[in-house]
């Protein structure tokens, strides 16, 4: 990079000290040379994950190490749930993660000069559908990775009823005085047996996710793996490693099966509002083929890209060696 951006990413990083997010930028992600950034790249994690377990890993280069070398300048943001301290946590729904992100975006406009797109896995690929919606957002493009939209009342009744009562027992949650839940993923991969047993157990929570007891588990068509040569043990506990807390805000929860349901009582995200060139890549094993939310932007004049690829599950398309040929490329303009 040269010195002038030096600088810039240096006076973010000053900038960003303080917020209740961790903002890490991967200026050195890679080694050997590596082209000046023609954009910078915001990425949002999934639920219970950070920047650094979602996107600084992987099978033989990580997203991060990709972006580098297509011209990109990634900016992570992990959520403050990430952290040990969870107070307030009751209020941390999308409303309130998208208003740290944007805190975070008025730095980045401020701080470097280039234009920058959005890219979100699962919850934060929600979360970054939400902040383009939003009235002023900047973002040239906003980039998909495997998540969930409405589902669509006409022909997918069933699951529409499904969220609607998914979204209704996180309420209840709320009004009970929950804050948080575990899916235990970091807790499994700490465990001190390493043996055959062990593995097989994980294999199965992560192959068959759909069919492990968990509120929200049905909505993988089969799980957060495809398995076999997309699912390497080593690599995901290389991810859950980097973890901090590893929970989920139920407010986050209520507010993502709210969208899923429709209910726009709960929480509404304005489809038709979304300007920003949108490419949204959903994966066959992991939450599949769900497209309502991708013609609704359409209905508002934005360009959408959307296709689901086959055989990879939820995280393939992150840490699955087979990513990097089969859907990172797809994030990168023709």
């Amino acid at each position: 990079m040269t010195e002038h951006l030096n600088g810039a990413v240096r006076a973010l990083r000053e900038a960003c000290r303080g917020l209740p997010v961790t903002v890490e930028v991967f200026a050195g992600a890679i080694t050997g040379a590596v082209p000046a950034p023609e954009r910078v790249v915001v990425l949002l994690p999934g639920g219970g994950l950070n920047a650094r377990a979602s996107f600084t890993v992987g099978r033989h280069r990580s997203l991060v190490e990709y972006l580098s070398a297509h011209g990109r300048l990634a900016v992570g943001i992990t959520p403050r749930e990430d952290t040990e301290d969870l107070a307030g946590a009751a209020d941390w729904g999308l409303a309130g993660h998208r208003t740290d992100v944007e805190r975070v975006l008025a730095l980045v406009e401020e701080h470097l000069p280039l234009p920058y797109e959005v890219l979100g896995h699962s919850a934060g690929a929600a979360l970054a559908l939400d902040l383009a919606a939003q009235p002023g957002c900047a973002a040239r493009r906003v980039l998909v990775l495997d998540t969930t939209g409405p589902y669509d009342p006409l022909t997918e009744p069933e699951l529409v009823a499904r969220a609607d009562a998914l979204c209704t027992e996180f309420q209840r949650q709320l009004a009970e005085g929950g804050t948080v839940l575990d899916p235990g993923l970091k807790a499994a991969f700490e465990s001190p047996d390493d043996g055959a047993e062990l593995r097989a157990r994980l294999t199965f929570a992560l192959t068959r996710t759909n069919e492990v007891p968990g509120p929200a588990n049905w909505i993988y068509h089969r799980g957060h793996s495809a398995g076999g040569d997309a699912l390497n043990l080593n690599v995901w506990s290389a991810a859950m490693a980097e973890l901090g807390s590893g929970v989920q805000p139920i407010a986050l929860l209520r507010d993502l099966a709210a969208v899923w349901a429709g209910r726009a009582d709960v929480y509404r995200i304005d489809w038709s509002a979304i300007r920003a060139d949108v490419v949204w890549i959903n994966a066959e094993h992991g939450r599949g083929d769900h497209g309502l939310g991708a013609r609704l932007i359409r209905s508002g004049g934005a360009r959408v890209d959307y296709r689901v690829v086959a055989g990879l599950g939820h995280a393939d398309v992150l840490w699955a060696g087979a990513a990097e040929k089969t859907v990172w490329p797809l994030l990168r303009e023709a």
